[in-house]
């Protein structure tokens, strides 16, 4: 029987799903998180972002966080970094894999970033060219790609173009973002066998919101597009506070359940994604949870039932 085709899940929980909480995640509540990611078999996390204390509060353990990551040798952990400051930062406590965030339209990157379009690009490039020249991995997000809650409809042309900018100054994987949730299977897929056509679909990823309910939905379209690796959320953390009724990130549990019962491997244990869960809604003083909680916890009810009938 051949081995089942191999999706790649990058964790994006600990810094997007964390980065607006209201509450103060401690540093030590951030490597429980971990640990218990690590145990239920994710191999690649986004762990923190080198910005701002004063702009991003809950990152601003950053230089302490990172080292004390659990499991480095098994783990591939990244940190997003918004400039060459923030790069500096992350290289002297040892970061081997960054990551830059391109909006692709004018108006969100000033509200975002407070740099317009043309200085975005300028610094990613020369973030990723340096990573290159450091030998560290890079990768560039190009967010709102496919609509922006400022400009509306983002074109397929303009991605297309972001990407290869990206991939020229050194980039070695480029993340195509429905930062809003804005996009539809439909133009999903068109978008994302487009750019397999023409760049490879082992250099590209997707990274969905959930905020129209679609981002399930969406990750099929691109998996038939040929991506084969994703950002997820555990618990569905994160948001965007520049999209009004924003939700998180497709939920890690919704993802894995989904490609496992698709016949492809992740690697990843349910049960332990669960326990992640867990700790993720102590850490930030509310229920998580994806979609398939409530199947789950039926599940539960059913076992507990018969067992108790046994």
């Amino acid at each position: 029987m051949p081995e089942r085709e191999f999706v790649s899940v990058n964790e994006v929980g600990l810094r997007d799903g964390l980065q607006n909480q209201s509450v103060q995640v401690p540093t030590d509540g951030k490597l429980r998180l971990a640990g218990a990611l690590a145990d239920a078999g994710i191999r690649s996390m986004e762990a923190t972002s080198f910005v701002s204390p004063r702009a991003v509060p809950q990152m601003a353990d950053a230089a302490e966080l990172y080292p004390a990551l659990p499991r480095p040798d098994e783990i591939e952990y990244s940190a997003l970094i918004p400039n060459m400051k923030g790069y500096e930062r992350a290289r002297e406590v040892g970061v081997r894999s960054v990551a830059v965030v391109l909006s692709a339209t004018d108006t969100m990157n000033r509200k975002n970033i407070n740099m317009s379009l043309e200085q975005t690009r300028r610094v990613c490039a020369e973030v990723v060219g340096r990573a290159r020249g450091d030998g560290i991995y890079s990768r560039a997000y190009v967010a709102v790609a496919f609509e922006c809650p400022f400009e509306g409809t983002v074109s397929g042309d303009r991605i297309g173009a972001l990407t290869e900018e990206m991939f020229a100054a050194g980039a070695d994987e480029v993340i195509v973002a429905d930062t809003i949730g804005a996009a539809n299977p439909s133009d999903v897929f068109q978008r994302f066998s487009d750019l397999a056509r023409r760049f490879g679909p082992s250099r590209l990823a997707a990274h969905f919101h959930d905020t129209r309910a679609l981002a399930l939905a969406n990750a099929w379209a691109a998996l038939h597009g040929g991506v084969r690796r994703f950002d997820s959320s555990i618990g569905g953390l994160g948001g965007c506070p520049f999209a009004p009724g924003a939700a998180g990130n497709v939920a890690t549990e919704d993802l894995v359940l989904m490609l496992e019962m698709c016949g492809f491997r992740t690697g990843i244990d349910i049960a332990g994604l669960r326990q992640a869960v867990e700790i993720a809604s102590e850490l930030v003083g509310y229920q998580l949870g994806g979609r398939i909680s409530p199947w789950l916890q039926s599940e539960d009810r059913r076992r507990s039932g018969r067992d108790g009938r046994g």
